[in-house]
């Protein structure tokens, strides 16, 4: 059946109207980009289905243009405003966390840090850049590695420090394992940094583990 013969109230976009974006599923607010479907489906059920090959919508952004090709009725133009929608909710979070206290927004920080990690497939440690204020200056991508490792290296970390004038940084990476749990080496490395950059008077306020949509924080932890 197609979505415009369901009833009105379970239509994704009337839906939203009435109940606003946070009511609806993740398949929901995928069809209402997706708009149609394909012969013998609606928007939704390929909606569904693109979860349920990729396991989540952070998993679907960062596929590749290769892989969701694999799926009927996603081409290219599709791919490339899913990357644009992506980015564009990269961008706002940013900006809101360059206008801000990183202490006030949480969960800012945790929705920004699974969007830039969350879907990847190598393993990536990213320092975020605060001013005395804690707000944003910059993020960068320190380093990338394989599957199970990467390589982290403090004299860059502070050099990159030293070159945004941070008072203060939080870094973070990702585990594509799937699971948000520190590991002896993620220990040694955050300790190894934070002597590191104490010698430039730059405080390390956290450490996070991203895995999909969870994230594992050190300084909640006791761990800094």
């Amino acid at each position: 059946m197609a979505i415009r013969d369901w009833p009105a109230a379970e239509r994704p976009r009337e839906k939203l109207v009435d109940q606003g974006a946070g009511a609806l599923s993740d398949a929901e607010l995928l069809a209402i980009f997706l708009r149609v479907g394909v012969m013998g489906k609606s928007a939704v059920d390929l909606a569904r289905d693109l979860l349920t090959q990729f396991g989540s919508l952070n998993a679907i952004f960062n596929a590749s243009e290769h892989d969701l090709s694999q799926v009927h009725g996603i081409g290219s133009s599709k791919y490339v405003q899913l990357q644009a929608i992506f980015e564009m909710s990269r961008r706002a979070l940013s900006e809101q966390l360059n206008q801000q206290d990183v202490f006030n927004s949480p969960q800012q920080v945790h929705d920004y840090l699974c969007l830039k990690l969350g879907g990847l497939g190598r393993e990536v440690f990213l320092v975020l850049f605060l001013d005395a204020q804690n707000r944003l200056q910059a993020t960068e991508e320190m380093f990338s590695g394989t599957l199970m490792q990467t390589s982290v290296y403090p004299r860059e970390v502070v050099k990159r420090a030293m070159h945004h004038n941070a008072a203060a940084v939080i870094f973070a990476h990702n585990h594509p394992s799937g699971v948000a749990k520190q590991s002896q080496a993620d220990e040694l490395i955050t300790k190894q940094l934070k002597q590191a950059l104490a010698l430039v008077d730059v405080k390390v306020l956290d450490h996070f583990i991203v895995a999909g949509n969870n994230t594992m924080s050190f300084s909640e932890r006791g761990l800094l």
